[in-house]
């Protein structure tokens, strides 16, 4: 049973650090801790993976030692360059570098291979000529132990004969793997004997056609981090049945140290899939726009959203790494940014649906150029320049013919102040041939400017604004959660059934202040009154402004989940 993280009560709870410094401080370990972060390069990175790399870069730095990036590329089939550039600028976006050069479990296929001969020669391991149908059915159940091949005990010279000849590519694929010699009844499924290099007849991306044989995961793994010196390797929890493999195979193998294997719990989101299966399904039938579409969980896609590198490390932290799977609230991760971009982003205005708005008493060649802060709280980050002239755009929600007094915006006879400027009053409006409001007439008070009106009538609200001949067309695109339930695919249902039809709204005619159209792709902004805003980092230019919204200013899906609960 997982655990349920609804809040920060885990803050600071990472396990692995207190057993790192114990072990430390009782002289079990002695020397550097060696971490190492190792993808498959067979996909992109998700959040999931992000605690990950966090943890293993994070444990290094916290003790003084060095984490190296290892791809574990031992299947040729699903691998890919594409991946691998993918994962080493996701780690550097995150704000690590790996110790040395990139490393891959293909440097090390000749020691690997050589270390197959060792466990052939020690009688530890033996080629089987089973079909993997066969060696499948006897391997046993949980309940019933499995049935020796016919081939265990075959003498130690012929295995190795056979072995070379696998590697020659003198037997076809399925003919033939390597196994090491365990116990056929053992209870751990993983060690009934299993299978440590298989014929596969495929080009890999680093080796090319050197090798027709690949090692297991399992062979590879343990290996690898003996043969780079890792002291603690650190595995998500389905590799704790692995681990007592892992042990067996250091302990048989004449490898340069003796690495030891940790298990931690899975960060699981709720509203959120991380099946690499599953995401694949969301771009292949085009439910999303690619592996980077702002709304998937994978890093691309949560960089693109607006998401820095601090708001995640911070999340990591706050969740803490225990022991047991756990399903984390995504309104965390969703907090996490929002106080990151409270403290760091500069402030702007944008319309998103605009209305327009006509000051018949500001002159029609005026430009009044007014000056805000970057940032209410923050000196360092300027003023910005906001040019006032007799058009404007305002939210088309921000004004009503009349309203009740708990509507603090624009209304008919009544005041309201524009954001950093002066004080309107409602007088009119123009309708189109359907009767739609499409202009609201208004006067402005000259002498309210930081002000209050002289007549005491003080506006009730404060709204945002931008100039319809000086400001600029963008596109905004109202991202929100992928999923519309907590649990995606939840028993036999198809997770595509829980998709969010409102996780995408495109608004082509938006209006954003002049000078930060030119905004640098991926600059983050706080659209006031609206959220958290960033330029998108592909489709983003001066004379095209595209942003992507990360998240609103306060969680309405703390407010669904509450109403629908009562």
């Amino acid at each position: 049973m997982s655990d349920s993280v609804s809040g920060n009560d885990k803050a600071g709870n990472n396990f692995l650090r207190n057993l790192i410094a114990e072990q430390i401080a009782s002289g079990e370990h002695t020397g550097e801790v060696v971490t190492r972060f190792p993808p498959e390069p067979n996909g992109y990175l998700h959040i999931g993976h992000a605690r990950s790399i966090w943890l293993n870069f994070g444990l290094a730095e916290h003790f003084g030692g060095r984490c190296r990036l290892r791809f574990d590329d031992t299947n040729p089939d699903r691998e890919n360059p594409e991946y691998v550039a993918a994962i080493e600028d996701d780690v550097r976006w995150l704000g690590y570098e790996w110790d040395g050069p990139v490393r891959h479990a293909s440097d090390y296929f000749d020691q690997l291979y050589d270390y197959a001969l060792h466990l052939i020669d020690a009688g530890l391991a033996y080629v089987d000529e089973q079909s993997p149908e066969q060696a499948r059915e006897n391997r046993g159940t949980l309940t019933e132990p499995g049935v020796d091949s016919p081939y265990r005990d075959r003498p130690a010279a012929e295995s190795r004969a056979l072995f070379e000849r696998m590697r020659a590519g003198e037997l076809d694929e399925g003919a033939a793997a390597l196994r090491a010699k365990i116990d056929m009844s053992a209870g751990n499924m993983n060690l009934r004997d299993p299978v440590l290099y298989r014929i596969r007849k495929a080009p890999h991306h680093q080796t090319g056609d050197k090798w027709c044989i690949y090692p297991s995961y399992d062979f590879a793994h343990g290996q690898s981090d003996a043969i780079e010196g890792v002291t603690h390797s650190i595995c998500t929890l389905e590799f704790e049945d692995h681990r007592p493999l892992y042990d067996w195979l250091i302990e048989h193998l004449p490898v340069p140290s003796r690495p030891c294997q940790y298990e931690f719990g899975r960060l699981n989101l709720n509203y959120t899939i991380t099946s690499k299966r599953k995401l694949k399904r969301l771009v292949d039938e085009g439910h999303v726009s690619g592996w980077d579409d702002p709304r998937m969980p994978t890093l691309c896609g949560i960089r693109r959203r607006g998401y820095t590198p601090a708001a995640i490390r911070n999340f990591c932290e706050m969740v803490g790494v225990a022991r047991s799977d756990g399903v984390v609230d995504a309104g965390m991760l969703e907090h996490a940014i929002r106080d990151d971009l409270n403290e760091n982003a500069p402030r702007a205005m944008c319309v998103i649906d605009p209305l327009k708005v006509v000051i018949t008493n500001f002159p029609a060649d005026r430009v009044e150029t007014l000056a805000a802060p970057g940032h209410p709280n923050r000196d360092d980050m300027g003023e910005r320049r906001l040019p006032l002239t007799r058009e404007i755009w305002i939210e088309r929600e921000d004004f009503r013919e009349s309203a009740n007094k708990k509507y603090k915006r624009l209304v008919l006879g009544k005041k309201v102040r524009l954001r950093n400027a002066y004080v309107l009053t409602a007088e009119d409006v123009v309708r189109d041939a359907d009767g739609n409001v499409v202009e609201v007439h208004c006067t402005y008070d000259p002498d309210t400017l930081g002000e209050n009106p002289a007549d005491g009538v003080k506006p009730k609200g404060v709204i945002h604004w931008v100039s319809a001949s000086h400001g600029k067309r963008a596109t905004v695109r109202l991202y929100d959660r992928l999923f519309a339930v907590e649990t995606p695919g939840r028993g036999d249902e198809d997770f595509l059934a829980h998709l969010n039809p409102d996780s995408l709204e495109v608004r082509e005619d938006c209006w954003i202040e002049p000078d930060w159209a030119a905004a640098e792709p991926e600059q983050r902004l706080q659209f006031e009154r609206l959220g958290y805003f960033v330029a998108d980092r592909h489709d983003h230019r001066p004379d095209r402004p595209v942003f992507n919204r990360t998240v609103p200013l306060r969680d309405t899906w703390a407010k669904i989940e509450a109403r629908e609960g009562a």
